[in-house]
């Protein structure tokens, strides 16, 4: 097996005991990009010359035995969303094609001091907005399990190059299931974090209660190293949360008896594909076979949730992003007559047409005389969605649900019709509205021809309970052999 095929859990030992360098692992990952990157195109920049003068400062590291963590000389990928000083920060958008910002996002910055190395900076839908990163100014990303299907969004890039072993792992954000969707799409592992666990100080902001910043893995347990390192309070961010971090990796115990699991009954649904339903009754039904109990439960306001999401998310965009307008960096159009020209010239011709057509939502939804209508009544369901899984968490410990109603759809799908794509995340949008963390893993595979897709499980827990997520999901992954598997490329 080739370097870049490795998990952290499986490098680290070897890093850290001299038999393997930094160096060695860092090519054979660029070498991979090299290969593959024409044909799945994940990456937005490859920072190869960085990367190799990281992982020659992470091999120093090991030969002076300081200041090594289980990141150290670990090749990982970034979401073009988070801020890299010295390194552009596009989000994927013609308006900051040209941005470099002068700091790091504080989870870059942890990184960093753990020793990580950075190959390079992946693609997104434009500044996180869509569900199948096909919203790209640049280039759109594909599955590696079929080129000609969607990786998922808005972290496709950071989900695909984890899948084609293009690194050991990545980081990406989650506003309504940017991390876990694509983590489904793709069959590997991603953390939804709870609000407030992970700083967003240098995300480039979305929907700022909303947005979330997580790992994606090979395995849960790279999943929960990567989480040791960026999850902890923050004094840059002042939402990030004063709550004691736990060591994750103590957290993965192959145990799972005396824990309940939730199966809420309004995620079993119409218009869930058969096949998905199979893989995940089929993964409650091995978590109850190793000890936990199965539970039927109920979360009423579900049908509301894409609705409530449309129209929270939109409208925090709206605000977050009336700072792009040609004065202080990024895009601005020329030949302007005026500053009014100016203002809506560059911001026509900088953003894409989902960031408008989220803007245009937003603006209408707090504008005069439709802000009760429309974005108090989406507050107001926002927190009976909430106080749902307060209640259901009464009953159980976790939720078990499909990550998405069907496997990856092909690239063009539902690029025409809207409604269809902000569906695909009708399973992910609750855990963002109530704030509590979630993670997807692998849990089966759709039939389609010679290329399978995977098909995403995902746990949800109470705030703050990333461990018990940790603790289930490792229990079914060492049951069961589907993150074993690899897309043939």
């Amino acid at each position: 097996m080739h370097l870049n095929e490795q998990t952290i859990t499986q490098l680290a030992p070897l890093l850290q005991a001299r038999k393997l360098s930094s160096v060695e692992l860092t090519r054979s990952v660029l070498e991979r990009i090299r290969a593959l990157e024409p044909r799945v195109r994940a990456y937005l920049s490859v920072m190869e010359t960085q990367a190799l003068h990281m992982a020659e400062e992470a091999d120093r590291r090991f030969k002076r035995g300081e200041n090594v963590t289980p990141l150290t000389g670990i090749p990982v990928a970034l979401k073009d969303n988070l801020c890299t000083q010295g390194w552009p920060t596009t989000c994927a958008s013609k308006i900051l094609q040209n941005f470099v910002p002068p700091y790091d996002a504080t989870v870059v910055a942890r990184l960093k001091d753990a020793g990580a190395v950075f190959v390079g900076k992946t693609n997104l839908d434009e500044f996180a907005m869509g569900s199948s990163t096909e919203n790209s100014a640049f280039q759109v990303t594909a599955n590696p399990w079929d080129l000609e299907r969607v990786p998922g969004g808005s972290s496709g890039g950071s989900a695909a190059a984890v899948a084609a072993d293009e690194c050991i792992a990545a980081l990406g954000s989650d506003t309504g299931g940017s991390i876990r969707q694509p983590a489904g799409f793709c069959g590997v592992v991603g953390l939804k974090p709870t609000y407030g666990r992970v700083s967003r100080y240098g995300l480039v902001a979305f929907a700022s209660s909303l947005d979330q910043i997580g790992p994606f893995g090979k395995t849960v347990a790279d999943c929960a190293l990567v989480m040791n390192c960026i999850a902890g309070r923050d004094p840059a961010d002042s939402t990030s949360a004063s709550v004691a971090v736990p060591d994750y990796a103590s957290a993965l115990r192959a145990d799972v008896k005396g824990l309940r699991i939730g199966v809420p009954k309004e995620y079993f649904v119409e218009g869930l594909s058969r096949e998905v339903e199979t893989a995940v009754r089929g993964a409650v039904a091995r978590l109850a076979e190793l000890g936990a109990e199965a539970v039927e439960i109920s979360l009423p306001h579900t049908p509301y949730a894409v609705a409530t999401y449309y129209l929270c998310a939109p409208a925090e965009a709206s605000s977050n992003l009336a700072r792009y307008d040609g004065v202080h960096y990024g895009y601005r159009a020329a030949d302007q007559d005026n500053i009014i020209d100016m203002y809506t010239r560059t911001r026509h011709d900088g953003f894409g047409t989902e960031v408008k057509r989220r803007i245009m939502l937003g603006t209408y939804a707090l504008s005069a005389g439709y802000y009760d209508a429309y974005y108090l009544k989406a507050l107001k369901v926002r927190t009976l969605i909430k106080r749902d899984f307060e209640q259901a968490f009464e009953l159980c410990d976790v939720i078990a649900t499909p990550t998405s109603p069907t496997p990856a759809f092909r690239a063009g799908e539902k690029t025409g019709d809207p409604i269809q794509m902000y569906l695909s995340d009708i399973f992910t949008i609750s855990a963002n509205l109530a704030g509590i963390p979630a993670i997807s893993l692998p849990c089966g595979f759709a039939q389609n021809g010679g290329h399978p897709l995977p098909i995403g499980l995902q746990l949800i827990a109470p705030v703050f309970r990333e461990d018990t997520l940790f603790r289930v999901a490792h229990t079914y992954e060492q049951a069961t052999d589907f993150h074993k598997k690899k897309p043939t490329l």
